[in-house]
């Protein structure tokens, strides 16, 4: 089996992780009835791993922002881009998303239109339907989103494989095995209506209803997909196809 990694950036809300796990135990609970396993680092509390021993990485959300530049966020960017020198595969989530863009070269901080939440469409992109990883999923499909911060500007050189009208860097591909997505696959439903109820007064000061997002949530498979998918082309890549 390919040994998967998974980059814990954050926590999620109290009640999230009583009720349906933490952000890693969200990964893996995706990952595991496809035969998957996947170790967590959590990249806040312990020391970096050797990157020799690791096939890919998950880097998880967190409520951390990048822009407030935390020293263990900080610690990260330089393995990242050994990461990326060894092309060792990469799937970024959120606050992995901006970290990755910001490591390599972006430019990652508060959106001006201010937060996104709830289940919203992405639309691939040209490249998005070429892409190894995006490209088997529709034009368009639904994504659960909660985000304060996004990729302002997309490092030289990375491609844009998702957008929508929120946000012009829904998704990116910084080389041949380094992907990185704002939305989150590893979230359900329930995860995504926990977020929305704590998040009520700072939508309604953006003059959004967090009730009438609560009603649009949807389930996300294809979005779901993309973490046992990067899985597989780890796998493939290891010679270990689940």
């Amino acid at each position: 089996m390919p040994r998967l990694l998974i980059v814990k950036t954050g926590d999620a809300y109290p009640e999230v992780v009583e009720q349906y796990g933490d952000f890693e135990a969200l990964f893996q609970q995706i990952l595991a009835p496809h035969g998957f396993e996947a170790e967590v680092f959590d990249a806040r509390h312990e020391p970096l791993p050797e990157l020799a021993d690791i096939d890919g990485l998950y880097i998880t959300g967190s409520h951390a922002m990048v822009s407030d530049a935390e020293p263990w966020s900080e610690t990260l960017k330089p393995w990242l881009v050994a990461a990326r020198e060894r092309n060792l595969a990469m799937l970024g989530v959120c606050y992995g998303h901006q970290l990755m863009a910001a490591a390599f070269g972006g430019q990652s901080g508060y959106r001006p239109a201010g937060r996104e939440s709830g289940t919203h469409q992405v639309t691939l992109t040209d490249s998005g339907h070429d892409d190894p990883l995006l490209g088997t999923l529709p034009a368009h499909f639904p994504v659960q989103l909660t985000h304060a911060q996004s990729v302002l500007e997309a490092p030289s050189g990375a491609v844009v494989l998702a957008r929508n009208a929120h946000d012009a860097n829904q998704a990116l591909r910084y080389g041949p095995r380094q992907w990185s997505v704002q939305f989150h696959p590893e979230f359900t439903p329930e995860v995504m209506r926990a977020y929305l109820a704590r998040q009520v007064d700072k939508l309604r000061d953006q003059g959004e209803d967090a009730n009438a997002l609560m009603r649009g949530v949807t389930t996300t498979p294809e979005a779901n997909s993309l973490l046992i998918s990067f899985a597989r082309t780890v796998a493939e890549r290891e010679g270990a196809v689940a």
